[in-house]
């Protein structure tokens, strides 16, 4: 089931500057970004190999998992903030603040045949 991290971020008078650096699981072979969303639901599907991990870098969101066995729902509301995603786990990504981006690293490089769309009884 899918893990809520909290990422080790520095921060001084300067700014914040948070890492990336040790806490995934995976070598990250892909990098998007969802952004500009209106009210519309995205993702909807698991994968078969596919591990991920997502971070709302600016604003809010919020992101459904269903893995057969439990339920749960993140609200990603702070850059340092990163979800694991198992490929088992069957998400949505929805309620996007105006502004909000979220950048999901991924394992695996695209491949359609990676992806089950039906969702678990």
């Amino acid at each position: 089931m899918s893990k809520l991290l909290k990422l080790q971020t520095f921060s001084d008078t300067r700014g914040n500057l948070t890492v990336i650096e040790k806490v995934l699981s995976f070598d990250i072979k892909r990098v998007y970004y969802i952004y500009d969303v209106d009210n519309s639901i995205r993702g909807g599907h698991r994968h078969i190999e596919t591990k991920q991990a997502a971070i709302c870098i600016s604003g809010s969101c919020t992101i459904y998992m269903n893995n057969g066995k439990s339920e749960r729902t993140y609200k990603l509301t702070n850059p340092d903030e990163c979800l694991l995603i198992d490929p088992e786990d069957w998400h949505t990504m929805y309620d996007f603040s105006e502004g909000a981006i979220l950048m999901v690293l991924a394992s695996k490089e695209f491949d359609k045949n990676d992806y089950i769309f039906d969702k678990y009884e």
